[in-house]
């Protein structure tokens, strides 16, 4: 019986990687094997060898599933047919064997000879990778030499590993990638936007080599190899900030522009870190001087540090009060906020909910008691917008018309956060949009509008002291109060101290970060000592200003139940919350110390590192003294350790 058209293509597929590898004598790829839907393959190098998988669908080639035995969880999702797929695995064990990093690419290492003849690679025909330049035979299509000069300027000006070029036999696409390097970016922020520091992001042209800087733009993807897509914090944003500048720049060939590229490259210009928002400087363009692809690395580079100053829809600078936040999101504009949630930008909740349920948990109990509150329109902010899912054209909960009370009927119509993460999604789906189609929308919100990085710390980071199983590490400020956080830390040394709030303000300070709320509407409990932070080393005083030891019913944590606690304790059981956050604080002259109550009147000078839960009357140790020897060391291990983590 003749074989379907789709099995058809998917055996001449296979055979194309399988007669190339033949013909060019590529030994370190072995035991291919295709046997129903799936196509497998051996890398060797050396005594280490690697087996990858490739899963067909029935609409392939998309849906089509790549795994590999080194990381048997990271699983690639992708569109493209098995030439490429290969093509794009070879390169990257080469990329890596180029650069010398073990362990970078998703791919096993390459070769360690240089041996360049094993650099050609896969389409849907033949294709080549060139680092360098290839000798024409005739039969070739020739590279434009504005690309040729191009291509060098970006090696002499950002170094030999910041530029590849992949030639695609008897076609005239190119596939140009840039290599930017985001180690600059310091831990807390890299961490918080799903980024490796240690690895470049890739910015990926496809172009004409023929019709270089004059054809149709080229088509720009941005990734981390070893980060699948939809994993990748930063992809969707900066992909489309990219997409937008090489489509506006791609034919702006001025004189300056020409001349540059073929003449010899000038000095690079250093990247300023902290650029205002409000006067678009991370927008404006590089000049040309090195050539149109270092102006694109330079323009990537202005842009990357101030994601999370601008919309990642329209990419039109944020308007806040209080000053930018962590974490990159939508702005208020009605258009951006039904493209963010209807459009595939928004983390989904089956995600989120498998990687950090215990995180979400915390996020709806916030929500919750700040819609209890009294104060409510005050501390519940912002307000959901949340696209009617029955409706795509309009918004079920809007700002401008707020309904309190049925965002609390939707939040309390979610089932528990626990059972979510125990039942298939499109079971819980279905079952929740039977009380209350607005439910799981509301809790996608809730989760996205989440402007700070929030992480439950594993039992053996935890800080004993603190006796509860409810801890997290919790990043507000924005990179550039960071960098000025470093700088101040520098100067004048920094040191740890508690501040307390009651749980229904934290919905808000999570979103428009910790302020100074004296003398504004936020204010609850003066400001006897002047205006500022309020903060305290003694955790009895902070405890007090959060409300734990207020109506005198709280009881310390024995240490017996602190560690049934946190051996059994995932979620949180009780409405009853309490709360308290560790910030670091700078030593500067301006911290006003009144005995044991300090104030920070410049909430730059504090930044929160962790935050801890308490429940059902529960309360922590009242003694606790960050200052003390033993508890300040305490404290620098927990944070150094989740550093190296962060580095590793």
């Amino acid at each position: 019986m003749r074989m379907c058209s789709r099995q058809e293509r998917i055996q001449k597929d296979v055979d194309v990687v399988i007669q190339r590898c033949k013909a060019e004598n590529e030994g370190r790829f072995t035991d291919f094997r295709y046997a129903d839907t799936t196509f497998t393959f051996m890398y060797s190098q050396g005594s280490k060898g690697i087996s990858y998988s490739v899963n067909v669908s029935d609409d392939y080639p998309d849906n089509t599933y790549v795994s590999n035995s080194d990381n048997a969880d990271d699983v690639l999702i992708t569109s493209d047919p098995i030439p490429v797929i290969f093509h794009r695995i070879a390169a990257e064990m080469r990329l890596n064997n180029d650069r010398g990093e073990s362990g970078q690419c998703r791919g096993a290492p390459g070769d360690s000879d240089g041996d360049n003849d094993s650099d050609e690679m896969y389409s849907e025909g033949e294709c080549e990778y060139y680092g360098g330049h290839e000798e024409n035979d005739g039969d070739e299509i020739l590279i434009h030499p504005q690309l040729e000069a191009d291509l060098q300027s970006v090696r002499d000006l950002k170094g030999p590993d910041a530029v590849s070029l992949r030639e695609y036999g008897g076609f005239d696409d190119v596939e140009i990638a840039l290599f930017v390097d985001v180690s600059f970016l310091d831990e807390e922020t890299a961490l918080a936007w799903g980024v490796l520091r240690r690895e470049p992001v890739t910015i990926q042209l496809n172009c004409s080599q023929t019709q270089y800087m004059n054809g149709a733009a080229p088509k720009v993807d941005v990734y981390q190899v070893s980060k699948l897509k939809d994993r990748f914090g930063l992809g969707h944003q900066l992909k489309k900030i990219m997409q937008v500048f090489v489509t506006e720049q791609w034919q702006q060939e001025s004189s300056e522009g020409k001349a540059a590229c073929l003449a010899a490259p000038t000095a690079p210009s250093k990247f300023n870190f902290n650029f205002d928002p409000k006067f678009n400087s991370a927008k404006v363009v590089p000049k040309r001087n090195g050539g149109f692809l270092v102006q694109a690395i330079e323009f990537a580079e202005q842009r990357i540090p101030v994601l999370n100053e601008f919309c990642v829809i329209c990419d039109e600078p944020h308007v806040f009060i209080n000053g930018p936040m962590l974490r990159p999101y939508v702005c208020e504009g009605e258009l951006c906020i039904f493209a963010f949630q209807t459009l595939g930008v928004m983390n989904k909740v089956t995600d989120v909910i498998a990687t950090g349920a215990q995180v979400v948990d915390l996020l709806v109990s916030m929500a919750r008691a700040a819609l209890a509150s009294n104060r409510r329109d005050v501390i519940f902010d912002p307000y959901p917008s949340v696209v009617d899912p029955q409706n795509p054209q309009k918004l079920a909960f809007d700002p401008k018309n707020k309904e309190y009370d049925r965002v609390i009927k939707s939040l309390e119509n979610l089932p528990r956060i626990e059972e979510m993460t125990q039942t298939p999604h499109s079971e819980m789906k279905d079952k929740m949009d039977m009380v209350d189609k607005l439910s799981l929308p509301l809790l996608q919100w809730v989760i996205s509008s989440n402007r700070s990085y929030i992480a439950k710390l594993p039992a053996n980071k935890q800080l004993d002291v603190m006796q509860t199983p409810h801890q997290f590490l919790l990043l507000s400020s924005s990179p550039a109060k960071e960098n000025i956080f470093r700088v101040a830390k520098e100067k004048y040394g920094s040191t740890f101290a508690f501040h307390g709030s009651h749980i229904e303000n934290w919905h808000s300070i999570l979103r428009n970060g910790l302020v100074v709320a004296s003398n504004t509407k936020l204010q609850v409990n003066g400001a006897v000592h002047g205006s500022g932070v309020y903060i305290s080393p003694l955790s009895t005083i902070s405890f007090s200003y959060s409300g734990i030891y207020s109506n005198g019913q709280q009881k310390a944590t024995s240490k017996d139940e602190s560690t049934a606690q946190k051996n059994g304790k995932r979620f949180l059981r009780s409405r009853n919350l309490k709360c308290i956050a560790l910030c670091e604080i700078i030593k500067s002259p301006d911290l006003h110390k009144h005995g044991d109550i300090w104030v920070a009147p410049n909430a730059d000078h504090v930044c929160t590192r962790f935050f801890f839960i308490y429940e059902d009357g529960q309360g922590g140790d009242p003694q606790i003294n960050t200052q003390k020897s033993e508890t300040y060391k305490k404290i620098l291990q927990i944070v150094t350790s989740r550093h190296q983590a962060t580095k590793a």
